[in-house]
């Protein structure tokens, strides 16, 4: 596990983002962790996820123009993580641009449902997780109606779970089907791998892992 991705487990950790016990998901599962990014709620919080996007990204190699943050969520990741990669030693300076969407289109001002930049080149979509990529899909229709070209998704955790219920497991995980579908890389700052090598390192932990091994073994994709 790399040094900012260990950090990061550890900083969700701290933040009350990421815990261990039992939880019901959206799907219905059992789960022995959850991670809710919505608790990212402060300035220094949000201010040092969004250290973590930047590296997630400068780190990925990927080349880019410019963020897209999905209402509503997306909306101050894009903005924080703008800021933060504007102090990036790895981009020497660059300043990137970002925009976002509305819900509801604006009838008077500027009108329409984007506010930022223009989007033009290749667009980095940012958002917390992907469960079941609607906010991709809306995300990649407009970025492609604008003339622009989707470049990847950056999100913060990479659940790699298979989706579907449990009588009918899809293949794929959610994160995976945006890849086979839209031909773009999904980009995390951290991952399911991660957590396990937390437990593995942290005693503090340690009466989790089994749990979270056995969740994986049922659920878990084929890396």
């Amino acid at each position: 596990m790399s040094d900012f991705r260990r950090d990061f487990v550890r900083f969700a950790l701290d933040q009350g983002v990421l815990r261990f016990g039992s939880f019901v998901t959206k799907s219905g599962r059992v789960s022995p962790y959850f991670f809710n990014a919505g608790l990212f709620n402060s300035g220094a919080s949000i201010g040092r996820l969004a250290q973590f996007y930047a590296d997630a990204l400068v780190k990925s190699g990927l080349s880019f123009d410019m963020l897209f943050g999905p209402a509503y969520k997306g909306i101050s990741l894009a903005a924080t993580t703008a800021v933060a990669l504007a102090g990036h030693v790895g981009l020497q300076g660059r300043d990137v641009p970002f925009a976002f969407n509305r819900k509801e289109a604006k009838d008077h001002g500027e009108g329409g449902t984007l506010v930022g930049a223009p989007l033009t080149g290749r667009v980095v979509i940012i958002d917390d997780v992907i469960t079941a990529g609607t906010s991709v899909r809306e995300s990649v229709d407009i970025i492609r109606a604008a003339g622009a070209e989707p470049a990847a998704v950056l999100i913060a955790m990479d659940r790699r779970e298979r989706a579907g219920k449990d009588d009918a497991l899809a293949a794929y995980s959610a994160v995976q089907e945006v890849e086979r579908q839209y031909g773009i890389p999904v980009v995390s700052i951290a991952s399911l791998e991660d957590i396990l090598s937390l437990l593995d390192d942290d005693t503090r932990f340690t009466e989790h892992r089994d749990a979270v091994l056995a969740y994986r073994a049922r659920y878990g994709i084929d890396l």
